[in-house]
């Protein structure tokens, strides 16, 4: 429902819709630029939105002096920075992986280890992607490796949201699953032999998660890595994306051991210690802005003033 008088409320979506036509338009065109120019531009965009997306600011600092609590503040305010302009870079390559030539796209994204997931092809199988900044880049080269199955938030902006499906889904079969479908739908694909680009670190409330430690602080982590394996009888492979001078590099680490008997908590732990170590090895690529702590165990406050 909405406040407005009557006609405004048609009238707003239309001219939305327009709006966010016009700047998906620009987007692609200036996805045209080569690398080194439209780097230049996400670090200018990177720098404006530090500044003037307070909200987003507040949230990243928030996580930085949770995670990092002996790291003066001008360096966690440098990281912050840093992070911000890695995450407009890679806003504004997504649109050359989801329109751009596919020999751009291939020459962009390099895969590392990549035996390790054709090794696994054709047989139930989980790639676990913690948010770094250029894993939609990564994940979009490894679908012409093979089609997978992955999930999305549903965007309020339905012309964003037919954008970023269609960017999404067009190599190599990729499936897109909204969160609104339940894992289900994925289950199924993943028992049929497509793997599932998973990714594992948001937090998504309480209900099926655990409070166990990142970097000391209790955070809600999702079991559903451990129950998907259970359901499937998936091999799990992580895999990190990152961005680097010339483009992006996607690295599968060895497959997961499987623990007999191991508790969701215990897995939980496990998952969150893998990326914390894989943090600390590019620590401004990591999504900051996401508010990580912000489902608290009862009684506790959150720690982003909502």
């Amino acid at each position: 429902m909405s406040d407005a008088p009557d006609g405004a409320d048609a009238a707003g979506p239309v001219r939305g819709h327009w709006a966010s036509r016009a700047g998906l338009a620009a987007l692609r065109a200036v996805s045209r630029l080569p690398l080194r120019p439209l780097r230049a531009l996400g670090g200018v965009l990177g720098t404006l939105a530090w500044w003037l997306a307070r909200p987003r600011r507040h949230v990243t600092l928030v996580n930085l002096r949770l995670c990092f609590p002996t790291m003066p503040e001008r360096e966690r305010r440098r990281l912050g920075h840093a992070h911000f302009r890695w995450f407009m870079r890679s806003i504004l390559e997504r649109f050359v992986v989801w329109s751009g030539p596919e020999a751009r796209v291939r020459a962009m994204v390099r895969i590392e280890n990549e035996a390790l997931v054709r090794e696994h092809l054709g047989r139930p199988l989980i790639i676990l992607a913690p948010h770094f900044v250029g894993l939609d880049a990564c994940g979009m080269r490894l679908a012409m490796i093979s089609g997978f199955v992955t999930m999305y938030q549903p965007q309020k902006n339905p012309v964003l949201e037919a954008a970023m499906r269609a960017g999404r889904e067009r190599f190599g079969g990729a499936v897109v699953l909204s969160r609104r479908q339940g894992v289900r739908a994925a289950v199924r694909l993943v028992r049929g032999g497509l793997p599932f680009y998973y990714l594992p670190d948001m937090d998504l409330g309480a209900r099926d998660a655990v409070f166990v430690p990142f970097f000391g602080v209790p955070a809600a982590t999702v079991t559903a890595t451990s129950r998907l394996v259970q359901l499937t009888g998936a091999t799990v492979l992580p895999f990190v994306s990152r961005m680097t001078p010339d483009g992006y590099v996607g690295t599968f680490f060895p497959p997961w051991p499987v623990v007999p008997g191991e508790s969701d908590e215990a897995a939980a732990r496990r998952l969150n210690a893998f990326i914390e170590d894989r943090v600390r090895e590019c620590p401004e690529q990591y999504l900051w802005s996401h508010k990580r702590f912000k489902t608290r165990p009862p009684g506790e406050p959150g720690p982003y003033g909502d």
